[in-house]
């Protein structure tokens, strides 16, 4: 996961590498590098068309991984779902292909959520499932649409959303939503800030599922809407300030690097980095706000 900022947009980022083919860590991480890097090259503070963005970038991710296969002469292209979120002017757009999920919340409701790309979502519009089979079902895990398979994907673009002051945009992996219930995921973001429920919520799904759990990711903003008088006396990040054609990244590898050197870390590694995630944010009382 990741996310990028200019002056006048964020954009973020959340993949999740699929089990039972190679290398879908690189995928995942391939997939991050080649979207923020189109947000980097593409984003003059805005982006004039969102939607073609959203699309054409995660193309351009299932190409890059394609090419990783070649680079490799690998047996199988590894491969990742992906859910993306671009939010400017006051309006928010996402796009996804596979199981990685957005909810868009406001007032402890669900306004919208994203559409698994998968046998179960199938069988449930056909009928053929119920909706209360959802964390039962053996087909719950099975899907059609993915970064990285022989075909070309299909990139789901929701409309333009209209946000709100305290609404919330939350991107996550399979690992939290089918762990914990979408009223647990509401109440969580209802009752604390993301700061604190976040990785609140992903310690309590990690612990649910325990040692042979499925890999759990989260990310998620709270959008303020509120004039820069109102938050003159907080410690507040406005990027109203920064200059013109800037970009922020914590995404920091280049589109079209050297695919073959990529980066896969160990399990050690990863908690290492989990915990300096952590211990940030409870040290920081810090939000990052577009006025």
């Amino acid at each position: 996961m990741g996310y990028c900022f200019t002056r006048d947009a964020l954009l973020l980022l959340l993949a999740d590498g699929m089990g039972g083919h190679i290398r879908g860590e690189a995928a995942a991480t391939i997939a991050l590098q080649t979207i923020s890097s189109m947000f980097q090259e593409q984003a003059r503070d805005h982006l004039p068309d969102p939607e073609a963005f959203l699309e054409q970038s995660m193309l351009a991710a299932h190409r890059e991984i394609h090419r990783y296969r070649a680079l490799n002469n690998l047996p199988e292209t590894p491969r990742t779902t992906m859910v993306a979120c671009l939010v400017q002017s006051g309006q928010a757009v996402w796009a996804h292909c596979g199981d990685s999920r957005l909810y868009w919340m406001r007032n402890g409701e669900i306004l919208a959520r994203t559409k698994d790309h998968s046998r179960l979502e199938m069988l449930i519009a056909q009928g053929r499932a119920d909706e209360s089979e959802r964390s039962t079902h053996p087909d719950r895990n099975k899907l059609f649409n993915c970064l990285g398979a022989p075909s070309q994907p299909l990139i789901d673009v929701s409309r333009r959303a209209a946000l709100q002051p305290g609404d919330v945009l939350l991107l996550c992996s399979d690992g939290l939503w089918s762990t914990l219930d979408d009223t647990i995921l509401v109440r969580s973001l209802r009752e604390s800030t993301v700061m604190r429920a976040v990785p609140d919520m992903v310690r309590g799904a990690a612990r649910i599922a325990g040692k042979k759990g499925d890999n759990v990711t989260a990310l998620a903003v709270t959008w303020e809407g509120a004039s820069v008088d109102d938050l003159a006396n907080s410690t507040t990040i406005l990027t109203d300030a920064l200059p013109a054609g800037t970009v922020t990244t914590t995404i920091q590898a280049p589109r079209h690097a050297d695919l073959e050197g990529i980066d896969v870390f160990s399990d050690a590694e990863i908690e290492k980095a989990i915990d300096e995630i952590r211990g940030a944010i409870e040290k920081s009382n810090r939000i990052t706000h577009k006025s």
